[in-house]
């Protein structure tokens, strides 16, 4: 029986079409055609498409091979737009700490100004390493972004208390927290409302609180997209109280997702605390009373109260203080 693995009749047809083409349409770009005065009639009289003629005639110009007007494999060649090997190393160190592929294209887009790979490189190059699932080891770094000092990132908010929590007080109070993300030190200020003026003042004075206590300084602070935090119109940051504070004290404001109260879950977590631990099913006969319950409660919360996420230490032996000395 015949092999016909090796038979070139097809190649070798190919490339003498190709080159009697080639021949032609130079003579009819040098206007030296007997037949052929445009180019456009040398294409309607072969049936070709100009894009795939002009395609093939550029890889012949270039290399002056005949054998390059042959099909080609289609896509890239192998590895000629692989990944460099140092960018490759950082999308594996943030995939290990369980990052997506959006975030990290995220993060490589910010520190190797825009040179990243796309999200559909980095899921390849996982895949690759097959870190394309999340273990358990990834899931764990994932839930703890636990950042590394004290004062790096701050979480703030507002929390309604309940109207028939003080006795003889009809108008509702609420809370205005601040959170320190590395050690969970709180602190927590009672207003009568959160008016964007009251909460700028009463978040100064946890900051003062914080600091002159345990002597961190914030660097970032998370609220969520309330009036109170930041007006409507990015326009009139300047104007409003709360951002002017920060911009004051060289805080730089992130905010949440909309709709999203998860990504502000430190200090979600603390006000589920705080419920369970001093205000559900209790009455306070004044405001005084429940001031010096809470103050109470914080100094616990944060010199005495063990936390789970951070391994049963307190908030002031994970920022490295003795508790006793506070």
């Amino acid at each position: 029986m015949r092999n016909n693995s090796r038979d070139e009749t097809l190649k070798r047809n190919y490339l003498q079409k190709y080159q009697f083409l080639i021949a032609e349409y130079e003579q009819v770009k040098a206007r030296q055609h007997p037949v052929f005065r445009y180019v456009k009639d040398f294409y309607a009289h072969h049936g070709t498409c100009p894009q795939t003629f002009l395609k093939y005639y550029g890889r012949y110009r270039q290399s002056g091979l005949l054998e390059d007007c042959l099909p080609q494999k289609r896509g890239p060649k192998w590895k000629t737009r692989r990944t460099c090997a140092e960018i490759e190393h950082q999308v594996l160190q943030l995939r290990r700490k369980g990052l997506n592929r959006y975030e990290i294209h995220r993060v490589l887009k910010k520190e190797n100004k825009g040179n990243s790979p796309s999200p559909s490189g980095i899921y390849n190059i996982c895949r690759r390493h097959r870190l394309n699932r999340l273990t358990p080891p990834m899931k764990e770094a994932k839930r703890r972004i636990v950042k590394e000092k004290a004062g790096e990132l701050g979480h703030i908010d507002c929390h309604h208390l309940s109207a028939d929590l003080i006795a003889n007080v009809h108008q509702r109070r609420y809370l205005v927290c601040v959170i320190d993300h590395f050690s969970s030190i709180a602190w927590a200020e009672i207003v009568k409302d959160i008016q964007s003026l009251t909460v700028m003042f009463a978040t100064m004075r946890c900051f003062n609180w914080i600091d002159s206590r345990y002597g961190i300084q914030f660097e970032e602070v998370l609220t969520d997209n309330g009036p109170e935090f930041g007006p409507r119109n990015s326009k009139k940051k300047t104007s409003h109280p709360f951002e002017r504070m920060l911009m004051e004290m060289g805080i730089t404001h992130r905010y949440t997702r909309p709709y999203r109260p998860q990504t502000n879950g430190k200090v979600e977590r603390f006000w589920r605390t705080l419920n369970e631990d001093l205000i559900n099913g209790t009455h306070f006969e004044s405001i005084d009373a429940f001031e010096k319950e809470l103050m109470e409660y914080l100094l616990y919360y944060n010199q005495e109260r063990p936390h789970q996420g951070m391994k049963g230490k307190t908030p002031v032996e994970q920022l490295g203080l003795n508790p006793s000395t506070n």
